[in-house]
């Protein structure tokens, strides 16, 4: 292991000294467009809406296709098409049969969806997985890190077996495909480990086995990352994780915000931690933080066409649902400091597909975007346009200021007095916090962080609620719902039937 860590570390540092042709982002993208459509256009949904004929286009292909084919949900997709694919049919919206299906939802909310992966995605993930490994030189990473294990917290990579094909977590698929030489020297916690389907086993013998390892890169969502490492230092009684992994010097995360766990991680850590943000879903691997203080670039050269619908009224109702025939824009005519739900045409069979995301570009330049929230995950009563990202930096600001951990928190929104209120569900173990403090340190920030909300917060929006809730509820009711562990999140903003299941469970909890 360690000659193989030198190499990847001397490779990375050749590699940097090299500056490799570059085409612009468009050229890329069309590229990308073309040959997804090139592959498609014999496949069920290729001939229905007239790939071949899209291609006879030549330059005016990608306004042709955008014509044709209709913005889609999952709802639309899967029960017109991707349905297909889970009854065995070959060549329905990718070239052959589809063998494994990810299970989405990384929240608590409701059934998983079912998003096919086919082995060109599985090829995709790896390049940008490789891409990711390379831009790792422009960090300032010890080279002994290279030498050392990369500890992997995501889905089980025991797939559960569903006739003709394979589901499960996403991360876990990855897991079982990823190269064999990462896989036989570097891959923590092993095949043998990752392959038990309960969460909590996995844990129990990671923390078992934590103590004979070396690890130097750790990858996986915030909340269990900090649990697992919580756990490995309460058994062997650790100030600090790196009492137990010296050289652990890279955390690569995604999924969430990180700004809300930053205050709790630092009370982990014996040195400073690189750390370094991914997106990825279940529908694929989009890009990854490329420098120190970078946002996440988009990948756009692996078989993924982006484009991007304007996150406002226009486009989208109340609800986050997408009115009837969106506009969109490519990746040369987005603008910087718009907020964007992204739409994806891959080579698992996507074809124009709302992802659920909403990013917004902080350098349209080098396509680098930063995640600010969901389509459904926005809190907007009466026009305050409350974002997910305006919530983490308040929570992180709150966090900072009266010194307490909130790992965890969700809001919801209600009626109050013939008008508006917000209330907040705050994941906070500091039995001796002032709730009064927080909620008002909680609203202050808000109200400087975006202006729609400062507004209402003097006519329509006329009181904010602040329940104190242990940590581990959090933790529990996802248990609860089946969705604990690797890549599954708690919902930043909760509605209808979520919000009724989670203050029921509360209720019960107290009842206890």
């Amino acid at each position: 292991m360690a000659i193989l860590g030198s190499i990847i570390a001397r490779s990375l540092q050749l590699r940097k000294q090299f500056k490799l042709p570059v085409a612009t982002p468009i050229t890329y993208q069309r590229l990308a467009l073309r040959q997804l459509l090139d592959r498609g256009q014999y496949t069920a949904f290729g001939k229905h809406y007239g790939f071949a004929e899209i291609l006879s286009k030549d330059l005016d292909f990608i306004k042709a296709f955008r014509e044709r084919v209709p913005v889609c949900t999952y709802k639309e997709m899967h029960s017109e098409w991707w349905h297909r694919c889970q009854e065995g049919e070959e060549n329905v919206t990718w070239p052959g049969k589809v063998k494994y299906f990810a299970l989405s939802s990384g929240t608590s909310e409701s059934s998983s969806k079912h998003i096919p992966v086919t082995q060109d995605m599985i090829k995709s993930i790896k390049k940008v997985g490789f891409k990711q490994l390379y831009s790792m030189a422009n960090f300032k990473i010890p080279p002994v890190t290279f030498e050392k294990g990369i500890l992997m917290l995501g889905g089980t990579t025991s797939l559960f077996e569903k006739g003709g094909y394979y589901e499960g977590d996403m991360s876990g698929i990855s897991a079982k495909n990823m190269p064999r030489w990462i896989s036989s020297l570097l891959y923590k916690p092993g095949q043998k480990i990752s392959k038990k389907p309960i969460w909590e086993d996995r844990i129990n013998s990671i923390v078992e086995k934590a103590k004979s390892w070396d690890v130097g890169i750790i990858c996986g969502v915030p909340a269990w990352v900090q649990i697992v490492l919580e756990r490995v230092m309460k058994q062997y009684n650790a100030k600090n994780i790196h009492e137990i992994w010296p050289n652990l010097s890279v955390y690569i995360h995604g999924g969430v915000s990180i700004e809300p766990y930053k205050e709790s991680f630092n009370k982990l850590w014996g040195k400073q931690i690189t750390f370094i943000e991914t997106y990825m879903a279940s529908e694929g691997s989009f890009g990854f933080q490329a420098k120190p203080n970078g946002g996440i670039k988009l990948v756009l050269n692996t078989s993924i066409f982006f484009e991007f619908i304007p996150f406002n009224s226009e486009n989208f109702d109340e609800e986050g649902n997408p009115k009837e025939n969106p506009a969109t824009c490519l990746i040369n005519e987005v603008e910087e400091g718009i907020d964007y739900a992204v739409v994806l045409s891959t080579c698992a069979g996507a074809w124009r597909y709302i992802i659920g995301d909403v990013l917004r570009f902080t350098n349209a330049k080098d396509h680098e975007i930063k995640i600010v929230g969901r389509t459904k995950q926005f809190l907007s009563l009466c026009g305050e346009h409350l974002s997910v990202d305006n919530m983490n930096k308040a929570i992180e600001t709150v966090s900072k200021k009266l010194h307490v951990s909130i790992r965890e928190f969700t809001v919801t929104g209600l009626k109050h007095e013939n008008r508006f209120a917000h209330k907040w569900f705050i994941g906070c173990d500091n039995t001796n916090v002032n709730k009064d403090e927080l909620k008002e340190l909680l609203d202050k920030t808000l109200c400087e962080l975006n202006d729609d909300y400062d507004v209402e917060r003097t006519s329509a929006l006329t009181e904010i609620f602040v329940e104190i809730v242990p940590i581990n509820l959090f933790y529990d009711y996802m248990k609860e719902k089946g969705k604990i562990g690797a890549m599954s999140k708690f919902p930043r903003v909760l509605k209808d039937v979520q919000l009724k299941d989670w203050e029921t469970f509360l209720l019960q909890q107290k009842k206890e």
